[in-house]
């Protein structure tokens, strides 16, 4: 079977490689010339663990392609994934402009009958936009070709992206004729071999099956981040309270850890699309709007807490920041609570050293040197008046408390992800504080 996957950004690199992996001939489509020549010669630009073997092993392979343009591949595919981005606009709105230039050149492409399948996170209503330009296109044409559009919301975690794809708890997959059923279930037969759950629904149903999901994990991480918080006022203990309710099998213990905030490409962006378009329709989204400005509170709460350690004096001050991506193993810095922090300290006059095992790079790019990057974790805590544990990368799990103690000038820890034992660090003449 052949397909195309328009867009080769995080979800059409990862989906086109693993698709490639279960014996499909793909070929990944970017307008970046740049970044097709990196791919062809097998450096990717992204991190995602496991992923530079499989592009490399596809690639060799000849099952995993790479191209400038649609239209070199159009007359062999049986379905195009359009994976382009979706950012949001300044409403909030999803920006729809790569989605729909996707589906006009789709249209002034295709010879035969294809479906257009979008993978991209889109606000319900999208697939009759696609449709109607698809429409436009063939019309300028003077041409009629049968084509269906569909829906394939990706469900990924970053970190864990090759995994989800590979092992799904569902793949959801919206569609208009039992045609395109038939040709959608063709493509996911691998998968069916080892009775994933392959669930087919109506398009609209589709598109907000995406927007729902990630809105329901967002608002049980404000939730916990609210009890929290309320268990510091009352002198309660949040980790104890999680394992309390999440004992509760009507509630289950996933995503129900407090934090100093959620980013990445998909909570914040999803929410603020799914508040806007039931805007768009007549209807407030009370609970998501509090899910948001709980999340905007949470990404302070470190602040705050070093911030009463000094009493409002922190100028001059040296603070050290273990973590920089929005959670561990990524790159990705989106939304990232680092990025808050940053520039409250630094606009509270602190110097500011960071570590973060593969985020360096990215950081520097969004924000230069307005931080100094260190080589490692103890280097990064040399000399700080406070140490802030922002990502709960695994090497940070475990450290040596006793080359702490000698580097850093105040024993200080603000745990952002509760992942260390107060009673040790006590008992080793730290001062410790984290999240509820």
């Amino acid at each position: 079977m052949n397909i195309a996957i328009v867009g080769t950004g995080y979800v059409g690199l990862v989906s086109g490689t693993c698709f490639a992996e279960m014996g499909i001939n793909v070929t990944c489509i970017d307008v970046d010339q740049n970044k097709i020549e990196r791919l062809k010669n097998g450096d990717v630009p992204i991190y995602e663990p496991g992923l530079d073997d499989m592009v490399k092993r596809n690639v060799a392979a000849g099952r995993l392609k790479f191209a400038t343009s649609l239209s070199s591949c159009i007359d062999d595919v049986e379905i195009v994934f359009s994976a382009v981005g979706t950012p949001p606009d300044e409403d909030g709105s999803a920006d729809l402009q790569y989605v729909l230039s996707v589906a006009r050149e789709f249209g002034r492409n295709i010879k035969k009958y294809t479906i257009l399948v979008t993978k991209s996170t889109v606000p319900v209503g999208t697939a009759a936009k696609v449709k109607q330009a698809i429409k436009q296109e063939l019309e300028l044409r003077g041409e009629q070709i049968d084509f269906e559009v569909a829906s394939n919301p990706e469900f990924l975690k970053e970190g864990a992206a090759i995994k989800d794809f590979m092992s799904p708890d569902r793949v959801v997959v919206g569609v208009e004729s039992e045609r395109a059923q038939k040709l959608m279930t063709k493509l996911y037969r691998p998968f069916l071999i080892n009775n994933f759950r392959v669930i087919f629904m109506d398009i609209p149903s589709a598109e907000m099956t995406k927007y729902a999901a990630n809105s329901m994990l967002a608002t049980r991480i404000s939730f916990m981040n609210d009890i929290a918080n309320l268990c510091e006022l009352v002198g309660a203990d949040v980790n104890m309270v999680r394992k309390g309710i999440g004992s509760d099998t009507r509630i289950g213990s996933k995503f129900l850890y407090p934090g100093c905030g959620y980013g990445g490409s998909c909570f914040p962006k999803d929410v603020k699309a799914l508040i806007k378009t039931a805007e768009q329709n007549g209807y407030k989204m009370r609970v998501l709007e509090a899910v948001e400005d709980v999340n905007a509170l949470q990404k302070l709460v470190l602040f705050k807490k070093l911030n009463k350690y000094y009493n409002g004096d922190l100028a001059g001050k040296t603070i050290a920041m273990w973590g920089l991506s929005f959670k561990p193993e990524t790159d990705d810095m989106r939304e990232a609570t680092s990025l808050v922090l940053i520039d409250k300290l630094i606009e509270a006059g602190c110097q500011v050293k960071v570590y973060d095992p593969v985020a360096m790079t990215e950081c520097k790019r969004r924000i230069g040197d307005r931080v100094i990057y260190c080589q490692d974790m103890y280097d990064a805590a040399e000399g700080a008046d406070a140490l802030l544990m922002v990502t709960e990368w695994k090497e940070f799990r475990m450290p040596s408390w006793n080359v702490l103690k000698k580097v850093m000038k105040r024993r200080l820890v603000i745990d952002g992800r509760n992942i260390y034992d107060k009673a040790e660090l006590v008992s080793l003449g730290f001062e410790y504080d984290k999240i509820g």
